[in-house]
Formats: structure tokens, C-alpha cells, sequence
């Protein structure tokens, strides 16, 4: 088993609590230390600040909120993080609850497991950099359509340090954990007991 650890408020300015604590994660075998987003601090500053004062402790986003961010900038962020960090990033993502997409972001809420599956196709697709990218969905269209007509499908410039970052889907719903369960690498739970995760969740997983 790999335990991982949850960064929660940041504590006083300067975050010399939070690169304390990751560093005695690491010395203590921890495999992933995780940074959260809700409408408060970012996931990847932190992470960014704990990965130049560590060397071999996995940096995760729990979660990282696709409302936030288009999946071409979420891309950057990830590639750039793991680029810097050595290839340690775990990226944890989940669209959240109409309360902080609508009320926050001012996206809108409905079909949030389509959006979800658009923009995973997306973001793989960016980090892969086989080919320029274009997408033509409901939600997420590269490149924009209706706009000035300049647009074209561009490749990610920056070389990722792997082809692939691991991708982690914060899900509660049975349709949503069977989302991940296709689509990504792991999945982040909320509120699971371990006793009754098959009788809840089996047919998902």
C-alpha cells in the first residue's frame, strides 16, 4: 500500500508549515503528497513551491477543478509542473458542484460527465503532441468555432519530460467512478469506507 498526505489551509504566510511537512513526508516513505482547489488558494502553486524543496515525493492535485481551466491551460500547468518536478505530477481532476462551477467559475453546470470525457480527450491529446490538436464537440471546440476564422490547430511547443501524465478523476457517483474507471489512471474518492466500497461502487468499477 502507498500512503499519500492532504495539504489543507495553508497556514501562515510564507508556507515554511506546508514545505516542513512535505519534507517529513518524504523522509517518512510517503509516495504522494496532495494540493486541493475549492474557491480559496490554486492546487499547483503549492505544489510547485513543495516540489523545489523536495526530491522523490509524488506532487498530486486533489482536485484540480476543469471548470477553471480550459484543457489547454490545465495542459501547461501540468506539463510544465512535472517538467520542473522531474515527472512526479499526479494530476487529480473532478468538475466539482454546480455551487462553485456557476456560482465561482460562471461556467455552466449541466452535463458535467460530457464535459468531463471532452476535455480528458483533449488534455491526453495536447501532452501526446503526435499532432496538432482539434476537437470538434459540444462543449470544448479547437479551434474556437464562430470566432474571427484565424484560429488553427496548434502543437504543444514545450517537449513533456513523458508522454502521458497520470491522470486521477475525483467521482462520488456510480456513472462518474465508472467514467474514471475507463477513461483515467485512478480515482479519488470522497467519504469511502473501505467496508462497503464494493457494495456501493462494484458494478462502477
Amino acid at each position: 500500500m502507498k500512503l499519500g498526505l492532504g495539504i489543507g489551509p495553508l497556514g501562515p504566510p510564507g508556507g515554511a508549515s506546508v514545505i516542513e511537512f512535505a519534507k517529513e513526508a518524504e523522509t517518512l516513505g510517503y509516495d504522494t503528497i496532495w494540493s486541493h482547489e475549492i474557491y480559496g488558494s490554486d492546487c499547483f502553486t503549492p505544489l510547485a513551491w513543495i516540489g523545489a524543496h523536495t526530491s522523490t515525493i509524488n506532487l498530486g492535485t486533489s482536485i484540480m477543478q476543469i471548470s477553471a481551466r480550459s484543457p489547454a491551460s490545465a495542459a501547461m500547468h501540468a506539463i510544465t509542473l512535472d517538467y520542473m518536478s522531474n515527472g512526479r505530477l499526479k494530476l487529480g481532476i473532478g468538475v466539482s458542484g454546480p455551487q462553485v462551477v456557476e456560482g465561482w467559475y460562471g461556467q455552466p453546470y449541466p452535463k458535467p460527465l460530457a464535459r468531463t470525457r471532452e476535455w480528458i480527450s483533449i488534455f491526453r491529446n495536447i501532452v501526446a503532441r503526435d499532432q496538432p490538436v482539434s476537437f470538434a464537440g459540444e462543449h470544448y471546440q479547437l479551434p474556437y468555432q464562430g470566432g474571427t476564422g484565424l484560429g488553427k490547430p496548434l502543437k504543444l511547443i514545450q517537449h513533456p519530460v513523458r508522454p502521458d501524465i497520470p491522470l486521477y478523476l475525483g467521482a462520488e457517483g456510480p456513472k462518474n467512478v465508472a467514467l474514471g474507471a475507463e477513461l483515467c489512471d485512478g480515482w479519488i474518492p470522497m467519504f469511502l469506507s473501505p467496508y462497503r466500497m464494493m457494495d456501493v461502487y462494484e458494478d462502477s468499477l
